[in-house]
């Protein structure tokens, strides 16, 4: 063995808290290998973070571990059981059917994180399936992960994109890749769910003792740390997806096995960012009814939520009715908490630093404002920055309204409000502009990357990958990346790209 083999081989220092401890709740399976693994992009602040060398596996041996040729030491790769409500119906067993934990690691942070492949091949839990990732669906989930952890939001991240050198049948035949996700957990309300069916209540007890020893380690020694738990879990759920809301965010398949106990953004499948704003878009080609449109996301989660208490049910009181009603009261109080992040992030975004009763109506009136002027999200929020800060600015705000009545009244409230505040207006605009950001991976300009990798270029990729790692900072040359599509993403559709 070479020396670059064996450091990318000890690259991870694993230490497998879920592999040993939770025997019953996932399949012992090794990535298959592929036929000449080459790395496509690296993540090397990501490798830093992680307390790996980065050298060591950003060469062709860490490519062939990153691509599942390889194993590296002390990785010991499992696919996770799990069931979920897709579209609403429930399936009793997903599972991992193209994705395989390798391990777990301690980062630089002291904290836990899993480093699992996507694409590596069959599973116990593959059914049908060949196990496999086409290029495209790793790239989005590259750049739109990496996107969203630059704006604050709360995620799973990319460590890195291995090019298989193997064809993917799906309609046609389409370059394999394979992606390193890492994560916090892979534990997802489906994983509850996929023994709370099967009545395995001992097993639902374990899964939640080992959730809150992981995510919620504040929660042991509660009088009730199972009812701690699921309080906790909405309360993380709440504010990520007020966090959704915020920049425009649709994850399109917010099915319950894709809804992590950790409160991050997991599995980023036909998602997409919404340019003009309606509480109705929908991009997902799945999503015929418009289940997981924009404006149905918080009440999704909600009914998601109530399929975790299910769940926890045995473990909350003796008595079934008892715990219902706990539960029950519990859960009632999404809607309230949901407003409250939503509300918060709403006044950031509006320049507003203290309390007033009628904010939320400010707020939603801007929105019905976008809505009618079919105003693009982003860009509205954007400019609002500068005419804080300068009046004269306000024009270029009321150019992207097709119909500016609607937001000409808004205005006139706004700035009552914000006279109200004692606040240097350079200050309340500089603030606005750290949280409003002027790039998000625009549709247009993801589909356009993935063309131009598919075709093996790079660079369109590369160049908007380093744009939206830095949201909020506008830089000249960068314009175009602002910029909505002429057609505001008319008949646009994305797909899960299994």
């Amino acid at each position: 063995m070479n020396t670059e083999t064996a450091s990318a081989r000890a690259a991870f220092r694993f230490d497998n808290s879920f592999a040993r401890d939770m025997a019953g709740f996932y399949a012992r399976t090794d990535p298959a290998p592929v036929d000449a693994p080459r790395m496509i992009r690296f993540n090397r602040p990501l490798a830093v973070e992680l307390g790996i060398d980065p050298d060591a596996l950003d060469s062709p041996s860490g490519a062939e571990i990153l691509a599942g040729s390889a194993l590296a030491e002390g990785s010991t790769p499992i696919a996770l059981a799990y069931a979920g409500h897709q579209f609403g119906g429930f399936s009793p067993q997903l599972g991992d059917g193209r994705a395989i934990l390798l391990g777990e690691i301690i980062d630089a942070s002291g904290d836990r994180r899993d480093i699992q492949l996507k694409g590596s091949g069959r599973t116990p839990f593959s059914r049908r399936g060949d196990g496999r990732a086409a290029l495209g669906p790793v790239l989005r989930e590259y750049i739109v992960s990496e996107a969203m952890f630059a704006l604050g939001i709360p995620t799973t991240r990319s460590l890195a994109a291995v090019a298989t050198g193997e064809g993917v049948r799906r309609e046609t035949i389409l370059p394999g890749a394979v992606l390193t996700r890492i994560a916090a957990s892979h534990i997802r309300i489906g994983t509850f769910q996929f023994f709370a069916a099967r009545g395995e209540t001992d097993k639902v007890r374990r899964l939640a003792d080992h959730a809150i020893a992981r995510h919620y380690p504040e929660l042991i020694g509660a009088a009730n740390p199972y009812f701690a738990l699921f309080a906790a879990v909405l309360e993380r759920q709440a504010a990520l997806v007020a966090r959704w809301m915020q920049v425009g965010f649709i994850h399109g398949v917010m099915n319950t096995d894709n809804c992590a106990i950790s409160g991050e953004t997991i599995d980023y499948g036909p998602c997409a960012f919404m340019n003009a704003y309606d509480r109705s878009t929908v991009y997902s080609s799945i999503d015929r009814n418009g289940r997981y449109a924009y404006g149905n996301q918080p009440p999704i989660i909600q009914w998601n939520l109530a399929r975790f208490a299910e769940t926890l049910l045995p473990l909350i009181d003796a008595a079934r009715e008892r715990a219902v009603g706990q539960m029950t009261t519990a859960l009632e109080q999404f809607p309230e908490r949901y407003a409250a992040h939503w509300l918060a992030g709403m006044r950031a975004k509006l320049g507003l630093s203290t309390a007033e009763d009628g904010d939320a109506d400010l707020a939603n009136a801007l929105l019905a404002a976008m809505r009618d002027g079919r105003a693009d999200f982003t860009l509205t929020f954007r400019r609002l920055g500068p005419a804080a800060r300068d009046e004269s600015a306000f024009a270029e705000v009321r150019a992207l309204f097709g119909f500016p009545q609607g937001f000409d009244d808004w205005s006139i409230r706004w700035r009552e409000r914000l006279a109200r505040e004692r606040r240097d207006p350079a200050e309340r605009a500089d603030t606005m502009d750290a949280v409003n950001p002027a790039y998000i991976p625009r549709n247009h300009l993801v589909e356009e990357a993935l063309a131009a990798a598919h075709d093996g270029d790079m660079a369109p990729f590369d160049a908007l990958h380093a744009v939206v790692l830095r949201p909020f900072e506008e830089k000249p040359g960068w314009g175009r990346y602002a910029l909505p599509p002429d057609d505001a993403d008319e008949g646009y559709q994305t797909f899960c790209g299994t």
